[in-house]
């Protein structure tokens, strides 16, 4: 299984703007539309990655826990459905359901959303305060598919529970791993 890192955007990077379409009914999101009072976290994932696949029921937990928080929570799906069938958005509405999925789940066919976030991977999470500027991109935590590692998403719920609460959040931060969007020809 081919592995790619995060690029690791510079914090303080703007939120970029994307308007798309969730896969489940079609409703247009933007990023200002989902933006919450406390900030937004951005997921991009898929269908078909044994990284997502390793770590899927957390986010699932992620956006039920969270859903109250202030922070507004998006996924975003950017890969080459035309390649890779099951990131079709018939595939990932299958994916949502199956999960129960609490926050949009969007399609990025252009792949401009992916390009302007510079997102590498999936998955690849970017987590931005109410300002609209990034304050952690990197791993969810540093369980991966068979290092025995449970999974708990304590990376990326350490970085929100600090935005809750008005504290800094560690600049420590370590890259995201999954695999590569894949990209159209």
């Amino acid at each position: 299984m081919a592995r790619t890192e995060s690029s690791m955007l510079p914090l303080a990077t703007q939120a970029p703007h994307f308007q798309l379409k969730d896969v489940r009914d079609g409703t247009s999101h933007s990023t200002e539309s989902l933006m919450g009072s406390k900030g937004l976290l951005v997921m991009f994932i898929c269908a078909h990655c044994p990284f997502v696949q390793h770590v899927e029921h957390e986010l699932a937990r992620l956006g039920t826990e969270y859903q109250r928080s202030g922070i507004g929570i998006v996924a975003i799906s950017s890969n080459d459905a035309d390649s890779y069938l099951d990131d079709a958005p018939p595939g990932l509405a299958r994916q949502s359901g199956r999960l129960g999925f609490v926050f949009p789940y969007l399609y990025d066919q252009t792949q401009e959303a992916a390009r302007a976030f510079d997102a590498t991977c999936t998955p690849d999470f970017f987590l931005f305060d109410s300002a609209g500027k990034l304050v952690y991109r990197g791993q969810l935590d540093s369980s991966r598919p068979g290092n025995g590692i449970p999974v708990t998403g304590a990376d990326l719920r350490a970085a929100m529970d600090a935005l809750i609460a008005g504290k800094p959040v560690s600049r420590e931060q370590r890259p995201s791993l999954g695999c590569n969007i894949k990209w159209r020809k």
